[in-house]
Formats: C-alpha cells, structure tokens, sequence
C-alpha cells in the first residue's frame, strides 16, 4: 500500500486512505509522511481535533504534504482543503485517512468531489503476512494460458482453517492464544458498534445491531437475505437495510454488487453480503478450527461460505493494488448458475472465480464459469476454481483449478519485508 501511494501522490493532490480501525491507516499514513517530510494532525487527540474545529485553514497551512489522521472527527476540515486546492491543485497536497465511508459523512458528501482519491486498506492479506508480493491476478490478466502451471501446494487442511480463523487484523495476530484473539475481536466489534456506528447516525434500536450483525454473519458468502437477517433481529426491513448500510459504513462487512445484470435477462441483481474479515465473521458465529474441521453437513456448509469470504477478501486486497480494475462482483442467474467473484479490468477483459471448500474438483463445479465464458466469448480470460488440494492444472479451453495457498505462495518475495 506505500508503494502504491506513493505512486498516486505523483498525480492525486489528495488520497484518502479509508478501512476499518487498528489495520494499519495510521502506521502507512506515517511511513509516507517520514519518505515525504509530511505533517501529521491526528484528530484522535482531542487537542489537535480541537485546533482543526477551531480553524482549520491555519492547521493546514504549508507547502508541503499534509496527513490528517481520521479526518472523519472534523469533516469541515474538507471545506478548507478545497478552498486550497482552489488555488492550486498540484499533486501530493494531502493525505487522509478516515474509518468510515467517505460517502457516509453527510458533511463531506459534496466538499471534494472531483478531487479525492480514495483506496481502501484492507486487513493484512496472507501474502503480506508471509512476505511475498500476491500477483495471482496480474498473472492471469497476462499470461492467462499458463495459469494452472503453478507449483504443488503444501498447505494441509488445518492451515487453511486456522488461517481463516485468524483473518488479517494486526492486533488479533498479535494475540498468542486462541482466547485472547477470541476476546480481541469481541472488544472490536463492540467498540465498532458503539462508538463507530453512533458517530454516524442516530441509532434508535441500538440493540439490534449486534443481533443483526451476527445474522449478516450467518449469511456471509451468501446473496443477502435482509428480510430474514430484519425478521431474526425484530427491527422492520427498511430499519434493517438503514443498519445494513451503517455496518458497511464502518466496515464490519462488505456488500458484493451483482455483476453483468444486463448480460441475460435471467441475471440477478442482489448483492452478496461478506464479513470483511474472516477472523471477525468466524468469532461472530462462534466458529473455531476445531469446530471447521467437522465433517457434519452443518459445518461443512459453514466451512464453504466462510472460505468464499476468506478468498474473496484475498482477492480484492490484490485488485485494490492494481491500476486499471474497472469492477468486481459476483455472477448469478434467477436458475442458480453463479460464478462467486468476476474482476474486470477497464478494457472489458475478466477473469472470474469459483471457491471450494474440497480437494477435487468436478466438472459440474465449472458450471458457472463455462456458462460466463460461453457467453462472453474473447473478452473472458480466464475461470479459476480455487480450491483445498494440492495440484494446479488446466482443465478445458481458460478453465482451471489452482490451490488456493497460490494467493500468497506463488508471488515474488517481498524485498521491502
């Protein structure tokens, strides 16, 4: 994420560095403000806050780069930035970094449109805890044909469950046991809702949240149900949808948009729901590694939507690094054919992925790419099912299986470290 911007500061005059708390914002807002001689204002002090409310075009004055550290604490500090960039909108003016939603701030809504880069910073992603660049993506855009040519996986069955477990915070890896990463993510969610989610909007059924929370949960990896997730918390759907935008707002979960509603008539348009973090949506539903490793239908299904979020996550960290990605989503038809996520770049070419819980692959389970890929023709460059077993290979014309520890072993090692 420094790399890259570091490279956008070139030609943004402004970058929003936005994601859920404690992932690492404030620490990369440092690094980038030490290679570029920055200021930092760290609005979670209350004096600095404080100052900003007060005046905030005096706090901004310089010439060089000025990093505002959960700038969300006093928006109208936007208003002053663009009555700067007013006078000059030469790149590498300010960096920001914010825990909510940049759209969720009623008095930011308007401020810099136009001229506010956003990225999102995502919990770690497995390859920055293993110290290799993930160019799993960029391989298949590229050299798409040879793909399924990678190397043979080591990862047992027990790594990827504990992996999905643990999820990317920085702080619950920190944590050496089980329990005390069990309590971790209990204190997050809960200061997230209370103090995160209030700052927002008034919440008049504030009890809900949790209930409803842990309903998204249930359904992670799923098309959202927000009727049944309203019905299970006893708020009403509209109430529900209100507190749905709220949890991703401060990004406790993730809605993943239908993609290619216009390609058939028969394609849905309801978004799937995701936990942003594995870790969070395991501890949520009370899921151990243990208890993954049943072989019960319950935790067998339990199991496969966790592990679509787990390697849906993966992905998208990837994509929010690269240049030119004009869309994700997933692919599903009203007759049950679905493809779990599509990436597409800015020319209209994808690669698109199935996620299985398995260590075979059948040829059914290649419905819903052969299906996408029949109906885009060239534009589609590859299908990819992801899975638990040990061996990549291509299986027809750019459909292939690749184990899914290739999101984070097949990289190049990460000489930055």
């Amino acid at each position: 994420m420094v790399d890259v911007a570091l490279a956008r500061l070139a030609d943004e005059p402004v970058i929003l560095l936005e994601g859920p708390r404690t992932v690492g914002k404030s620490t990369t807002l440092h690094e980038l403000a030490r290679r570029l001689g920055g200021e930092v204002l760290d609005l979670d002090d209350p004096a600095t806050r404080d100052a900003v409310l007060a005046d905030p075009a005096t706090m901004i004055e310089g010439s060089g780069l000025v990093c505002i550290d959960e700038y969300q604490h006093a928006p109208t500090v936007l208003d002053a930035i663009k009555a700067r960039l007013n006078r000059s909108t030469r790149p590498g003016q300010f960096l920001l970094t914010g825990s909510a939603r940049h759209e969720s701030l009623p008095a930011a809504a308007q401020a810099l449109t136009g001229r506010l880069h956003r990225m999102t910073v995502h919990p770690l992603a497995q390859a920055e805890l293993e110290g290799t660049r993930p160019d799993l993506l960029t391989q298949l855009f590229t050299a798409s044909a040879q793909a399924g040519a990678g190397g043979a996986s080591t990862t047992a069955r027990q790594d990827y469950l504990e992996r999905l477990a643990r999820g990317g915070f920085p702080l619950a890896l920190a944590r050496r046991t089980e329990p005390a990463r069990h309590r971790w993510f209990d204190d997050y969610v809960r200061l997230t809702l209370e103090r995160d989610v209030r700052e927002l909007s008034k919440v008049r059924q504030a009890r809900a949240l949790p209930v409803l929370l842990e309903r998204l949960a249930g359904q992670t990896g799923q098309v959202l149900n927000a009727t049944a997730a309203a019905n299970a918390a006893g708020i009403d759907p509209h109430t529900a949808r209100d507190y749905i935008r709220l949890l991703e707002s401060v990004f406790l979960i993730q809605l993943l948009p239908a993609w290619g509603t216009t390609l058939t008539s028969r394609s849905a348009s309801a978004p799937k729901v995701h936990v942003l973090d594995s870790g969070v949506a395991a501890r949520l539903l009370r899921l151990t590694p243990d208890k993954l490793a049943r072989r019960d239908p319950t935790s067998l299904t339990q199991l496969g939507h966790l592990l679509e979020t787990f390697v849906v996550a993966e992905l998208l960290k990837e994509a929010s690094w690269m240049d030119g990605i004009a869309g994700v989503g997933h692919w599903r038809t009203y007759d049950g054919v679905e493809v779990d996520l599509v990436v597409e770049r800015d020319d209209g070419a994808l690669v698109a992925f199935e996620v299985k819980a398995a260590g075979r692959v059948p040829g059914d389970d290649f419905r819903g790419l052969r299906k996408l890929r029949d109906t885009l023709g060239d534009a589609f460059l590859a299908g990819v099912v992801l899975y638990t077993g040990t061996r990549g290979y291509s299986y027809e014309d750019r459909l292939h299986v690749i184990p899914i520890d290739q999101l984070w072993t097949a990289g190049e090692p990460n000489r930055r470290g």
